[in-house]
Protein backbone atom coordinates (compact mmCIF):
# COMPACT_ATOMS: atom_id res chain seq x y z
CA UNK A 1 0.00 0.00 0.00
CA UNK A 2 1.70 3.27 -1.00
CA UNK A 3 3.64 5.09 1.74
CA UNK A 4 3.66 8.62 0.27
CA UNK A 5 0.12 8.85 -0.71
CA UNK A 6 -2.42 9.94 1.83
CA UNK A 7 -4.28 7.56 3.70
CA UNK A 8 -8.18 7.78 4.85
CA UNK A 9 -10.54 5.46 6.78
CA UNK A 10 -13.57 3.97 3.53
CA UNK A 11 -16.57 5.86 5.75
CA UNK A 12 -14.78 8.75 4.67
CA UNK A 13 -15.19 8.31 0.99
CA UNK A 14 -17.69 5.26 0.83
CA UNK A 15 -20.89 4.46 2.21
CA UNK A 16 -21.88 0.59 3.36
CA UNK A 17 -24.69 -1.32 3.74
CA UNK A 18 -25.36 -5.06 4.88
CA UNK A 19 -27.31 -7.23 2.74
CA UNK A 20 -30.67 -8.84 3.83
CA UNK A 21 -31.30 -11.77 5.56
CA UNK A 22 -33.43 -13.93 3.55
CA UNK A 23 -35.03 -16.99 4.46
CA UNK A 24 -35.80 -20.25 3.02
CA UNK A 25 -39.38 -19.43 2.62
CA UNK A 26 -38.76 -16.41 0.76
CA UNK A 27 -37.20 -18.34 -2.56
CA UNK A 28 -38.65 -19.00 -5.46
CA UNK A 29 -38.40 -20.53 -9.06
CA UNK A 30 -36.59 -19.03 -11.52
CA UNK A 31 -39.09 -17.14 -14.05
CA UNK A 32 -42.41 -14.96 -13.94
CA UNK A 33 -39.94 -11.70 -13.41
CA UNK A 34 -37.96 -12.89 -10.34
CA UNK A 35 -35.22 -11.41 -9.10
CA UNK A 36 -31.72 -13.09 -8.06
CA UNK A 37 -30.35 -12.81 -4.93
CA UNK A 38 -26.42 -11.95 -5.14
CA UNK A 39 -24.52 -14.16 -2.49
CA UNK A 40 -20.85 -14.90 -1.40
CA UNK A 41 -20.54 -17.74 -4.56
CA UNK A 42 -20.92 -14.98 -6.95
CA UNK A 43 -17.96 -13.00 -5.90
CA UNK A 44 -15.02 -15.23 -7.65
CA UNK A 45 -11.77 -16.19 -5.85
CA UNK A 46 -9.34 -13.34 -5.50
CA UNK A 47 -12.15 -11.05 -6.55
CA UNK A 48 -14.40 -10.37 -9.39
CA UNK A 49 -17.94 -11.44 -10.63
CA UNK A 50 -18.80 -15.30 -10.65
CA UNK A 51 -22.12 -15.61 -12.69
CA UNK A 52 -21.93 -19.52 -11.94
CA UNK A 53 -22.68 -18.95 -8.39
CA UNK A 54 -25.06 -21.54 -6.39
CA UNK A 55 -28.38 -19.57 -7.88
CA UNK A 56 -31.58 -18.36 -5.64
CA UNK A 57 -34.50 -16.18 -6.59
CA UNK A 58 -37.33 -14.37 -5.30
CA UNK A 59 -40.74 -13.27 -6.24
CA UNK A 60 -40.95 -9.48 -7.92
CA UNK A 61 -43.24 -8.61 -5.59
CA UNK A 62 -40.93 -9.24 -2.38
CA UNK A 63 -38.04 -7.76 -4.28
CA UNK A 64 -40.47 -4.20 -4.68
CA UNK A 65 -40.63 -4.33 -1.07
CA UNK A 66 -36.53 -4.94 -0.46
CA UNK A 67 -35.85 -2.22 -3.02
CA UNK A 68 -33.35 -0.63 -1.15
CA UNK A 69 -31.32 -4.06 -1.52
CA UNK A 70 -31.55 -3.86 -5.47
CA UNK A 71 -27.95 -3.99 -6.68
CA UNK A 72 -26.78 -1.09 -9.28
CA UNK A 73 -23.64 -1.88 -11.77
CA UNK A 74 -20.76 -0.26 -10.24
CA UNK A 75 -21.81 -1.62 -6.66
CA UNK A 76 -18.96 -2.96 -4.92
CA UNK A 77 -19.77 -6.16 -3.08
CA UNK A 78 -17.15 -7.55 -0.39
CA UNK A 79 -17.78 -11.27 0.95
CA UNK A 80 -17.80 -11.09 4.99
CA UNK A 81 -17.90 -14.48 5.66
CA UNK A 82 -15.71 -17.52 5.17
CA UNK A 83 -14.41 -20.65 7.04
CA UNK A 84 -11.33 -20.17 8.87
CA UNK A 85 -9.90 -23.44 7.41
CA UNK A 86 -10.54 -21.88 3.49
CA UNK A 87 -10.56 -18.49 3.49
CA UNK A 88 -10.65 -17.89 -0.01
CA UNK A 89 -12.92 -15.30 -0.24
CA UNK A 90 -13.31 -13.41 2.60
CA UNK A 91 -12.61 -9.63 2.10
CA UNK A 92 -12.86 -10.08 -1.57
CA UNK A 93 -14.88 -8.10 -3.73
CA UNK A 94 -16.87 -8.05 -7.03
CA UNK A 95 -18.01 -5.46 -9.26
CA UNK A 96 -21.87 -5.72 -9.80
CA UNK A 97 -22.44 -5.58 -13.90
CA UNK A 98 -25.90 -4.96 -13.79
CA UNK A 99 -28.44 -2.99 -12.34
CA UNK A 100 -31.80 -3.97 -11.17
CA UNK A 101 -31.94 -7.34 -11.44
CA UNK A 102 -30.23 -9.03 -8.39
CA UNK A 103 -30.68 -7.96 -4.41
CA UNK A 104 -27.98 -8.06 -2.25
CA UNK A 105 -27.50 -11.25 0.83
CA UNK A 106 -26.74 -10.83 4.10
CA UNK A 107 -23.16 -12.61 3.93
CA UNK A 108 -22.40 -9.88 1.51
CA UNK A 109 -22.17 -5.92 1.86
CA UNK A 110 -22.58 -3.36 -0.62
CA UNK A 111 -19.87 -0.38 -0.87
CA UNK A 112 -20.70 2.63 -3.24
CA UNK A 113 -18.32 5.37 -3.07
CA UNK A 114 -19.77 8.77 -2.02
CA UNK A 115 -16.88 11.15 -2.84
CA UNK A 116 -16.32 10.42 -6.25
CA UNK A 117 -14.80 14.13 -6.66
CA UNK A 118 -12.20 12.01 -4.00
CA UNK A 119 -12.07 8.56 -4.89
CA UNK A 120 -12.92 6.69 -8.51
CA UNK A 121 -14.92 3.68 -7.81
CA UNK A 122 -12.86 1.51 -10.32
CA UNK A 123 -10.06 2.53 -8.34
CA UNK A 124 -11.32 1.41 -5.33
CA UNK A 125 -12.48 -1.82 -6.61
CA UNK A 126 -8.99 -2.90 -7.90
CA UNK A 127 -7.37 -1.70 -4.34
CA UNK A 128 -10.42 -3.45 -2.71
CA UNK A 129 -9.10 -6.95 -4.10
CA UNK A 130 -5.40 -6.28 -3.62
CA UNK A 131 -3.33 -8.74 -1.72
CA UNK A 132 -2.40 -5.45 0.83
CA UNK A 133 -6.35 -4.58 1.48
CA UNK A 134 -7.76 -8.58 1.81
CA UNK A 135 -4.83 -8.82 4.05
CA UNK A 136 -5.24 -5.98 6.68
CA UNK A 137 -9.63 -6.88 6.51
CA UNK A 138 -8.74 -10.80 7.53
CA UNK A 139 -6.51 -9.73 10.65
CA UNK A 140 -9.25 -7.51 11.62
CA UNK A 141 -12.15 -10.21 11.02
CA UNK A 142 -13.84 -11.53 14.47
CA UNK A 143 -11.79 -15.12 14.50
CA UNK A 144 -13.74 -18.55 14.74
CA UNK A 145 -14.94 -21.97 13.16
CA UNK A 146 -16.97 -18.82 10.94
CA UNK A 147 -14.76 -16.44 10.26
CA UNK A 148 -16.70 -12.09 9.47
CA UNK A 149 -16.07 -9.17 8.63
CA UNK A 150 -17.45 -6.48 10.97
CA UNK A 151 -19.10 -3.66 9.61
CA UNK A 152 -16.61 -1.44 11.50
CA UNK A 153 -13.87 -3.36 10.56
CA UNK A 154 -14.57 -2.67 6.81
CA UNK A 155 -15.78 1.18 8.00
CA UNK A 156 -12.01 1.87 9.43
CA UNK A 157 -9.86 -0.27 6.58
CA UNK A 158 -7.46 2.18 4.75
CA UNK A 159 -7.85 3.53 1.44
CA UNK A 160 -4.94 5.45 -0.35
CA UNK A 161 -5.96 8.42 -2.17
CA UNK A 162 -3.35 9.51 -5.12
CA UNK A 163 -4.29 12.15 -7.23
CA UNK A 164 -7.29 11.42 -8.86
CA UNK A 165 -5.93 11.45 -12.52
CA UNK A 166 -3.72 8.90 -11.41
CA UNK A 167 -6.65 6.81 -9.74
CA UNK A 168 -8.15 6.64 -13.36
CA UNK A 169 -4.72 5.92 -14.75
CA UNK A 170 -4.61 2.80 -12.89
CA UNK A 171 -8.11 1.93 -12.88
CA UNK A 172 -7.71 1.93 -17.04
CA UNK A 173 -4.37 0.02 -17.32
CA UNK A 174 -6.46 -2.70 -15.07
CA UNK A 175 -9.59 -2.54 -16.80
CA UNK A 176 -8.33 -3.20 -20.07
CA UNK A 177 -7.07 -6.44 -18.98
CA UNK A 178 -10.61 -6.64 -17.50
CA UNK A 179 -12.26 -6.33 -20.57
CA UNK A 180 -9.98 -8.43 -22.81
CA UNK A 181 -10.86 -11.06 -20.23
CA UNK A 182 -14.76 -10.93 -20.79
CA UNK A 183 -14.30 -10.60 -24.44
CA UNK A 184 -12.63 -14.34 -24.59
CA UNK A 185 -15.54 -15.39 -21.72
CA UNK A 186 -17.76 -13.98 -24.14
CA UNK A 187 -15.86 -16.30 -27.41
CA UNK A 188 -16.29 -18.98 -25.24
CA UNK A 189 -20.23 -18.93 -24.30
CA UNK A 190 -20.67 -18.66 -27.75
CA UNK A 191 -18.53 -21.61 -28.86
CA UNK A 192 -20.42 -23.72 -26.11
CA UNK A 193 -23.49 -22.33 -27.15
CA UNK A 194 -22.91 -23.25 -30.74
CA UNK A 195 -21.76 -26.85 -30.11
CA UNK A 196 -24.73 -27.07 -28.26
CA UNK A 197 -27.03 -26.29 -30.82
CA UNK A 198 -25.49 -28.08 -33.54
CA UNK A 199 -25.74 -31.57 -31.46
CA UNK A 200 -29.47 -30.63 -30.57
CA UNK A 201 -29.90 -29.99 -34.40
CA UNK A 202 -28.09 -33.44 -35.61
CA UNK A 203 -28.73 -35.74 -33.04
CA UNK A 204 -31.81 -34.96 -31.15
CA UNK A 205 -33.81 -33.29 -34.33
CA UNK A 206 -32.08 -35.46 -36.77
CA UNK A 207 -31.89 -32.59 -38.92
CA UNK A 208 -28.34 -33.36 -40.40
CA UNK A 209 -27.01 -32.62 -43.75
CA UNK A 210 -28.46 -34.42 -46.24
CA UNK A 211 -31.02 -35.82 -43.76
CA UNK A 212 -34.20 -35.04 -46.33
CA UNK A 213 -33.17 -37.73 -48.28
CA UNK A 214 -32.82 -40.24 -45.35
CA UNK A 215 -35.98 -42.12 -44.61
CA UNK A 216 -37.25 -42.77 -40.87
CA UNK A 217 -37.99 -45.99 -39.51
CA UNK A 218 -39.42 -47.55 -36.28
CA UNK A 219 -37.61 -47.98 -33.44
CA UNK A 220 -37.77 -48.56 -29.48
CA UNK A 221 -37.67 -44.84 -29.28
CA UNK A 222 -39.84 -43.75 -32.34
CA UNK A 223 -38.86 -42.95 -35.70
CA UNK A 224 -35.19 -42.17 -36.48
CA UNK A 225 -33.09 -42.04 -39.31
CA UNK A 226 -32.63 -45.34 -41.32
CA UNK A 227 -28.62 -46.98 -40.87
CA UNK A 228 -28.72 -45.22 -36.86
CA UNK A 229 -28.99 -48.44 -34.59
CA UNK A 230 -30.41 -47.67 -30.68
CA UNK A 231 -27.88 -48.22 -28.42
CA UNK A 232 -27.71 -48.48 -24.18
CA UNK A 233 -25.15 -45.73 -22.81
CA UNK A 234 -23.00 -48.71 -21.90
CA UNK A 235 -22.42 -49.68 -24.97
CA UNK A 236 -21.37 -46.20 -26.35
CA UNK A 237 -20.08 -44.53 -23.61
CA UNK A 238 -17.43 -46.14 -20.76
CA UNK A 239 -18.60 -44.75 -17.23
CA UNK A 240 -16.19 -44.63 -14.79
CA UNK A 241 -12.86 -46.59 -17.17
CA UNK A 242 -10.32 -47.76 -15.04
CA UNK A 243 -7.15 -45.74 -15.23
CA UNK A 244 -4.17 -46.49 -13.44
CA UNK A 245 -2.21 -43.41 -11.75
CA UNK A 246 0.87 -43.58 -9.06
CA UNK A 247 0.32 -42.72 -5.68
CA UNK A 248 3.84 -41.07 -5.16
CA UNK A 249 4.37 -37.17 -6.54
CA UNK A 250 2.10 -34.36 -7.56
CA UNK A 251 -0.67 -34.73 -9.91
CA UNK A 252 -3.16 -31.98 -11.68
CA UNK A 253 -6.07 -32.33 -8.95
CA UNK A 254 -9.98 -31.24 -10.14
CA UNK A 255 -12.24 -30.82 -7.12
CA UNK A 256 -15.74 -29.80 -7.67
CA UNK A 257 -15.60 -25.90 -7.39
CA UNK A 258 -13.35 -26.13 -10.70
CA UNK A 259 -15.96 -27.21 -13.02
CA UNK A 260 -18.74 -24.75 -14.29
CA UNK A 261 -22.18 -24.73 -14.37
CA UNK A 262 -22.32 -23.85 -18.10
CA UNK A 263 -19.33 -24.23 -19.44
CA UNK A 264 -17.07 -27.07 -20.82
CA UNK A 265 -14.09 -25.02 -18.82
CA UNK A 266 -12.40 -26.87 -16.35
CA UNK A 267 -10.85 -24.00 -14.47
CA UNK A 268 -8.38 -23.55 -11.00
CA UNK A 269 -6.63 -26.63 -11.08
CA UNK A 270 -4.79 -28.30 -8.33
CA UNK A 271 -1.69 -30.35 -7.76
CA UNK A 272 -1.94 -32.71 -5.00
CA UNK A 273 -0.28 -35.71 -3.77
CA UNK A 274 -2.46 -39.39 -3.54
CA UNK A 275 -4.48 -40.82 -6.09
CA UNK A 276 -7.72 -41.17 -4.13
CA UNK A 277 -10.63 -40.23 -6.30
CA UNK A 278 -11.94 -40.22 -9.79
CA UNK A 279 -9.17 -40.71 -12.65
CA UNK A 280 -9.36 -39.56 -16.06
CA UNK A 281 -7.49 -38.58 -19.16
CA UNK A 282 -7.97 -35.49 -21.94
CA UNK A 283 -11.05 -36.56 -23.58
CA UNK A 284 -13.51 -37.76 -20.93
CA UNK A 285 -16.34 -35.88 -19.55
CA UNK A 286 -16.50 -34.95 -15.98
CA UNK A 287 -20.24 -35.38 -14.28
CA UNK A 288 -20.97 -34.11 -11.47
CA UNK A 289 -22.98 -36.85 -9.35
CA UNK A 290 -24.13 -35.01 -5.88
CA UNK A 291 -26.70 -32.87 -5.20
CA UNK A 292 -26.62 -30.03 -6.25
CA UNK A 293 -24.15 -30.04 -8.41
CA UNK A 294 -25.45 -31.81 -10.71
CA UNK A 295 -28.83 -29.87 -10.71
CA UNK A 296 -26.64 -26.97 -11.10
CA UNK A 297 -25.33 -28.55 -14.12
CA UNK A 298 -21.54 -28.85 -13.46
CA UNK A 299 -19.92 -30.99 -15.98
CA UNK A 300 -16.34 -30.21 -17.40
CA UNK A 301 -14.59 -31.78 -20.04
CA UNK A 302 -10.88 -32.73 -19.65
CA UNK A 303 -8.40 -31.22 -22.34
CA UNK A 304 -6.10 -29.09 -19.83
CA UNK A 305 -3.15 -32.71 -19.80
CA UNK A 306 -0.29 -32.53 -21.68
CA UNK A 307 -0.55 -35.29 -23.52
CA UNK A 308 -2.91 -38.69 -24.52
CA UNK A 309 -1.43 -40.80 -22.09
CA UNK A 310 -1.15 -38.52 -18.88
CA UNK A 311 -3.47 -38.87 -15.93
CA UNK A 312 -5.89 -36.55 -13.67
CA UNK A 313 -7.50 -37.58 -10.49
CA UNK A 314 -10.26 -35.44 -8.60
CA UNK A 315 -13.30 -35.39 -6.36
CA UNK A 316 -14.55 -38.68 -5.69
CA UNK A 317 -18.04 -37.16 -6.80
CA UNK A 318 -17.24 -37.10 -10.31
CA UNK A 319 -18.47 -39.78 -12.94
CA UNK A 320 -16.32 -40.01 -15.38
CA UNK A 321 -17.50 -40.52 -19.24
CA UNK A 322 -15.51 -41.71 -22.04
CA UNK A 323 -16.56 -42.79 -25.72
CA UNK A 324 -16.29 -45.63 -27.05
CA UNK A 325 -17.92 -45.74 -30.37
CA UNK A 326 -19.12 -41.93 -30.41
CA UNK A 327 -16.26 -39.10 -30.20
CA UNK A 328 -15.26 -37.49 -26.78
CA UNK A 329 -16.91 -34.14 -27.85
CA UNK A 330 -20.23 -36.17 -28.57
CA UNK A 331 -20.67 -37.53 -25.02
CA UNK A 332 -19.68 -34.19 -23.49
CA UNK A 333 -22.73 -32.86 -25.24
CA UNK A 334 -24.52 -35.70 -24.88
CA UNK A 335 -23.96 -35.11 -20.74
CA UNK A 336 -25.28 -31.80 -21.19
CA UNK A 337 -28.66 -33.02 -22.55
CA UNK A 338 -31.49 -32.63 -20.69
CA UNK A 339 -33.16 -35.76 -21.03
CA UNK A 340 -29.55 -37.40 -20.24
CA UNK A 341 -29.16 -35.24 -17.17
CA UNK A 342 -33.01 -36.05 -16.37
CA UNK A 343 -32.53 -39.79 -15.82
CA UNK A 344 -29.96 -39.15 -14.23
CA UNK A 345 -31.51 -37.01 -11.54
CA UNK A 346 -34.65 -39.27 -11.32
CA UNK A 347 -31.75 -42.06 -10.40
CA UNK A 348 -30.29 -39.84 -7.42
CA UNK A 349 -30.80 -41.57 -3.74
CA UNK A 350 -29.35 -41.10 -0.57
CA UNK A 351 -29.89 -38.84 2.39
CA UNK A 352 -31.52 -35.62 2.16
CA UNK A 353 -28.94 -32.78 0.79
CA UNK A 354 -26.50 -35.81 0.13
CA UNK A 355 -28.44 -37.95 -2.95
CA UNK A 356 -25.85 -39.30 -5.06
CA UNK A 357 -26.77 -40.76 -8.79
CA UNK A 358 -26.88 -44.30 -9.31
CA UNK A 359 -24.58 -45.40 -12.27
CA UNK A 360 -27.29 -48.36 -12.85
CA UNK A 361 -29.42 -45.71 -14.04
CA UNK A 362 -27.70 -45.58 -17.63
CA UNK A 363 -27.87 -49.47 -18.07
CA UNK A 364 -31.24 -49.05 -19.32
CA UNK A 365 -30.62 -45.74 -20.97
CA UNK A 366 -30.95 -45.70 -25.02
CA UNK A 367 -29.55 -43.41 -27.43
CA UNK A 368 -29.98 -43.31 -31.29
CA UNK A 369 -26.45 -44.30 -32.66
CA UNK A 370 -25.32 -42.13 -35.71
CA UNK A 371 -22.85 -43.98 -38.22
CA UNK A 372 -19.88 -43.49 -38.00
CA UNK A 373 -19.06 -41.20 -41.39
CA UNK A 374 -21.70 -38.48 -39.73
CA UNK A 375 -20.33 -38.56 -36.23
CA UNK A 376 -16.65 -37.88 -38.05
CA UNK A 377 -18.27 -34.79 -39.92
CA UNK A 378 -19.78 -33.67 -36.69
CA UNK A 379 -16.43 -34.02 -34.94
CA UNK A 380 -14.66 -32.38 -37.67
CA UNK A 381 -16.65 -29.10 -37.13
CA UNK A 382 -17.15 -29.10 -33.23
CA UNK A 383 -13.44 -30.44 -32.10
CA UNK A 384 -11.57 -26.77 -33.52
CA UNK A 385 -14.11 -25.33 -31.42
CA UNK A 386 -13.97 -26.87 -28.41
CA UNK A 387 -9.74 -26.54 -28.71
CA UNK A 388 -10.52 -22.66 -29.30
CA UNK A 389 -12.36 -22.83 -25.74
CA UNK A 390 -9.60 -24.45 -24.34
CA UNK A 391 -6.90 -21.93 -25.95
CA UNK A 392 -8.99 -18.48 -24.76
CA UNK A 393 -9.34 -20.04 -21.27
CA UNK A 394 -5.36 -20.21 -21.36
CA UNK A 395 -5.22 -16.41 -22.44
CA UNK A 396 -7.61 -15.68 -19.73
CA UNK A 397 -5.27 -17.63 -17.12
CA UNK A 398 -2.49 -15.44 -18.57
CA UNK A 399 -4.06 -12.37 -18.50
CA UNK A 400 -5.31 -12.75 -15.33
CA UNK A 401 -1.95 -13.34 -13.91
CA UNK A 402 -0.26 -10.29 -15.53
CA UNK A 403 -3.11 -7.79 -14.01
CA UNK A 404 -2.62 -9.61 -10.64
CA UNK A 405 1.27 -8.90 -10.93
CA UNK A 406 0.52 -5.48 -11.80
CA UNK A 407 -2.44 -4.49 -9.19
CA UNK A 408 0.12 -4.26 -6.68
CA UNK A 409 2.80 -2.39 -8.19
CA UNK A 410 0.22 0.26 -9.81
CA UNK A 411 -1.65 0.44 -6.58
CA UNK A 412 1.89 1.15 -4.27
CA UNK A 413 3.47 3.50 -6.67
CA UNK A 414 6.30 1.24 -7.54
CA UNK A 415 5.18 1.68 -11.16
CA UNK A 416 5.40 5.65 -12.07
CA UNK A 417 2.25 6.66 -13.79
CA UNK A 418 2.05 10.75 -14.47
CA UNK A 419 -1.47 12.67 -13.64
Amino acid sequence: MAKLWRQIRLAEVCNFQNGFAFKNSDYVEDGNGAFEIFRMGNISRGGGFNPDGKKAFVSEEQAKKLGRFLLNEGDILMCMTDMKSNMALLGHTAWMPESGRYLVNQRVGRITVSKPDLLDRRFFYYHSNSPDYVDWLRAHANSGVQVNLSTDAILNSPVPLPPLPIQRRIAGILSAYDELIENSQRRIKILESMARALYREWFVNFRFPGHESVPRVLSPLGEIPKGWEVKTIPECVDINPRVAVSRDGEKPFVPMDCLSNDLMIISKIEARKGNSGAKFQNGDTLFARITPCLENGKTGFVQFLPDPQSVAFGSTEFIVLRSRTLTPEHVYLLARNEEFRGVAIKSMSGASGRQRVQEKCFNDMRIAHPPDPLLDQFRLIVSPAFQLAHKLHLQIQNLRRTRDLLLPRLLSGEIALEA
